[in-house]
């Protein structure tokens, strides 16, 4: 895995970077009763009001089916390819069970064709296997990490995130976030073993404002260039700053403002991010 940079001979080019990952397994397509269709709402709710701004366009592509749940508990599987997915930073590994059964999982950090893996309480610790964490050791890097038992992992998944199993106390795990925050999480949830991989995600450059438009990411106005009508930094005569603290359209404070209102998980967070 490396970053490669071109020679400038556009002004698109001159900037801009790509990820060249030799164990992407080239020219296998993906499997077609693990494919999706994958509607774009353009940033508009259900009453096709825009809900989120500078969304919209952006090439057509079909959702993969990942297994976060890892619940073929028992059988083992082959990885047989490592692919691209257009819908998230990291990798995606195509595992082939015993059983002749497809799936698709996040790939973590060092994961080969040809490597065997298996979920349950008695898989070895290597990454791509998935266990419960009361029998995760103290310290292992994990990635894919329940809340809720059966519900699927929904913690760390992006690229080049990982967690750790920092303590075991009573029915409960201590984990440490990438953020910094320790989360406890029951004992039962499952997580898988390893860091996420394509680590290079994060230094890669997209060079020019074509191709954040096919990711469909469109232009962002600052507020300040506004009229009064569209935004509260707007108007005034000639450049202005606004004259107040940073907020919305809407009014909210975009800096500093905690929007947090899961007061019922506020008992499960040890330690704070911040």
């Amino acid at each position: 895995m490396g970053i490669r940079k071109y020679k400038p001979v556009t002004s698109g080019r001159r900037g801009g970077s790509v990820i060249i990952d030799s164990q992407i397994t080239d020219g296998l397509k993906p499997v077609k009763s693990l494919l999706r269709p994958l509607k774009h709402t353009g940033g508009r709710n259900n009453k096709g009001r825009i809900s989120i701004r500078r969304r919209g366009g952006g090439h057509k592509r079909k959702y993969r089916v990942i297994d976060f749940k890892r619940d073929k508990i028992g059988i083992p599987a082959k990885v047989q390819a490592i692919s691209y997915d257009p819908n998230r930073s990291c990798n995606i590994a195509l595992l082939v069970y015993k059983d002749g059964e497809k799936r698709y999982i996040l790939a973590p950090l060092g994961l080969k064709v040809g490597d065997k893996v298996i979920s349950g309480e008695g898989a070895e610790i290597k990454p791509g296997n998935s266990l419960p964490l009361q029998h995760i050791p103290l310290g292992t890097n994990i990635h894919n990490i329940e809340i809720k038992r059966g519900k699927g992992g929904q913690l760390v998944r992006s690229a080049g995130a990982v967690a750790q199993n920092v303590a075991k106390e009573g029915d409960f795990c201590h984990i440490r976030l990438p953020s910094g925050e320790i989360r406890l999480i029951h004992k039962a949830c499952f997580a898988t073993i390893g860091q996420v991989g394509n680590l290079d995600w994060e230094n890669i450059s997209l060079g020019k404002a074509g191709k954040a438009r096919w990711k469909g990411r469109r232009p962002k106005t600052r507020g300040v260039a506004m009229n009064p009508v569209d935004h509260p930094l707007g108007g005034g005569e000639g450049k202005s700053g606004g004259g107040r603290h940073p907020v919305s359209p809407t009014g909210q404070l975009s800096k500093g403002y905690k929007t947090r209102r899961r007061k019922d998980t506020e008992k499960m967070i040890i330690k704070r991010r911040r």
